[in-house]
């Protein structure tokens, strides 16, 4: 077995986040009188997690300070609503069952904040990760390759065994700061293009395909 150890990437990967995400900003947005932002605007600002998201979201005039304020407004919408609307892309869950039966090494690691990682993986992905690791003050976000090599550490896995599959040039950047290869995923918020000039290592259409790489 080449690999024996995956560990994913949450928001445009296992999840298709980006309406709640999208309808969160825009209540904050609208609270305080600012122009409200398109999904595809929203799907540009992530992957940095989301305080660069509300940064990018408000007008560029906001100072630090008022930032802060509106995106723990953000945070504490989003707890609320963070899967009114989110849904695994099509083929996930069938893929997860079938790595998880075939006992693979299965994490999260993700920008999004520990809170609603942990949330999210539990309502819809139950017992299939051992392992969920969202932004914290104890961890560097990605691209800084510390949440992956927790998640190695927490699984008691083999670096030389484990790959990661990821949605942007961000997860691109985080595998290689990690020293294992990424697969990217073409469903997601970035494109093959984005993907490619990252220097992903393989990339897939469907989740399927993973096994092909496996």
């Amino acid at each position: 077995m080449k690999f024996n150890t995956i560990i994913f990437d949450l928001d445009g990967t296992l999840l298709n986040t980006l309406d709640d995400l999208s309808d969160s900003v825009n209540t904050i947005l609208s609270s305080h009188g600012f122009p409200l932002r398109t999904n595809n605007e929203i799907k540009q600002f992530l992957g940095n997690g989301v305080g660069p998201l509300m940064r990018l979201a408000v007008p560029s005039s906001c100072t630090d300070e008022e930032v802060a304020i509106y995106l723990d407004e953000f945070k504490k919408h989003y707890e609320q609503n963070m899967d009114n609307k989110t849904r695994p892309f099509d083929g996930i869950m069938e893929v997860l069952i079938d790595l998880h039966r075939f006992n693979y090494n299965l994490a999260i690691v993700s920008n999004k904040f520990d809170l609603a990682v942990k949330a999210l993986s539990k309502a819809y992905f139950c017992n299939l990760f051992s392992v969920s690791i969202g932004e914290s003050p104890t961890v560097r976000k990605k691209p800084a390759p510390d949440s992956v090599l927790t998640a190695i550490k927490e699984l008691g896995a083999d670096i030389k065994k484990t790959i990661y599959v990821g949605d942007s040039d961000v997860d691109v950047m985080t595998a290689k700061n990690a020293g294992i290869p990424c697969i990217g995923v073409t469903w997601g918020f970035r494109s093959r293009e984005v993907l490619r000039n990252a220097g992903v290592n393989y990339l897939i259409d469907t989740p399927r395909e993973i096994f092909t790489i496996l």
